[in-house]
């Protein structure tokens, strides 16, 4: 089956302007200023009408068997739903354990790896979890990395949190000199996804272990950086160095604390911050907890998706931050970052994972691996 997009403002991420582009079985055959269908064969034509159509968007923080338990058994998260993808125009996801590497598994979301792999969309995954040593599948991360197609580094890793483990600058070096190692040998991003807690001078651990090894500031993925005013103007530095993740379904759960996403964007731009460092992640299926100063959980709430495509939105309508670059934080930067072959971008040879959009950047069709989903 072909299908044809008819007259569609591409965005690449780059601005193409309006062309035809052309799909069959999973890849992008074709785009030009106008395509005929090949005589003889099948085409379905979507008539676009000079609609935006951009990239389906990857999601590198999901927690795909579900999140949280911080406040015991009933406050955990269910796992995610191809729904929940499909409406936020997210085609490829990374799913990882958080908080609870004691009860849930490593195995078990390789198994949602595949699981929605088979339902026609796109997803790979980090072995380990808040805790250190990490949890993995064969006892050792590296390993993990080298043998499993599915797994592409090791996270979320906490730090500066009182949920983590308080790894030593031994224990965080070698985990990530582990990883950097089996990505090399992989073929694979070897990262470390890093969960950013609510500790002064949070990049602190980060920061020793450059200073202290051989590592460098692009084999971490800090995320939840717009989580507080201080971990924010910490991050407008640290991202000229590295990467800095936001973490768009935080917001407007504690709108005192956070810095909306779509403003934290304009902000780092505006700070220096080269837009080929920053990502949106949802923190999708995982918890947003709550905490009193003295520790105790005052409520939780779930990460969705959909937030992504809203504060992409919200970026360009309110912030007026260009299409081309407030999408690339869901495209075409994690696709890089995390060598995600065939992602993150619109052209001719790569996976036909596109979302089109009306004026307003809402949903009116959704593309994974070739087939029309929404």
């Amino acid at each position: 089956m072909l299908t044809l997009f008819r007259n569609a403002h591409i965005y690449s991420p780059s601005d193409l302007g309006k062309k035809d582009l052309l799909t069959g079985g999973k890849t992008i055959l074709a785009i030009a200023d106008r395509i005929d269908p090949p005589a003889g064969m099948e085409v379905t034509i979507i008539e676009c009408e000079g609609k935006p159509l951009i990239p389906g968007l990857i999601d590198s923080h999901v927690h795909i068997t579900g999140g949280g338990g911080e406040g015991g058994p009933a406050s955990r998260m269910p796992e995610l739903q191809l729904s929940m993808m499909l409406e936020g125009g997210v085609t490829t996801v990374i799913g990882c354990l958080g908080t609870d590497g004691i009860t849930r598994t490593v195995e078990s979301v390789l198994m949602k790896v595949k699981t929605l792999r088979s339902q026609g969309v796109s997803a790979w995954m980090y072995t380990g979890a808040y805790q250190v040593p990490p949890p993995s599948i064969t006892g050792d991360i590296a390993k993990d990395i080298a043998l499993f197609e599915e797994i592409i580094g090791v996270g979320e890793v906490a730090i500066s949190d009182h949920r983590s483990s308080v790894p030593s600058l031994t224990e965080l070096t070698r985990i990530t000199a582990h990883a950097r190692v089996a990505g090399m040998i992989g073929g694979k991003a070897g990262i470390i996804n890093i969960h950013m807690g609510d500790a002064k001078d949070p990049f602190r651990p980060l920061h020793d272990v450059v200073a202290h090894s051989e590592m460098g500031y692009r084999q971490f993925l800090p995320t939840h950086c717009n989580r507080n005013h201080y971990i924010f103007e910490d991050a407008k530095e640290y991202g000229k160095k590295g990467y800095v993740d936001i973490t768009t379904s935080s917001y407007p759960y504690d709108p005192d604390e956070e810095i909306k996403p779509s403003i934290a964007l304009k902000q780092l731009l505006e700070a220096g911050v080269p837009a080929e460092n920053i990502t949106f992640t949802s923190d999708g299926c995982g918890s947003l907890p709550l905490f009193d100063k003295e520790g105790r959980l005052v409520k939780i709430d779930m990460g969705l998706p959909s937030s992504i495509l809203r504060e992409i939105k919200e970026a360009i309508f309110d912030e007026k931050i260009p299409p081309m670059t407030a999408l690339k934080v869901a495209t075409s930067n994690p696709a890089r970052i995390l060598k995600l072959a065939g992602k993150g971008e619109i052209r001719e040879g790569l996976d036909a994972d596109l979302v089109l959009l009306d004026p307003a950047f809402n949903i009116l069709h959704v593309m994974a691996m070739g087939k029309i989903l929404v």
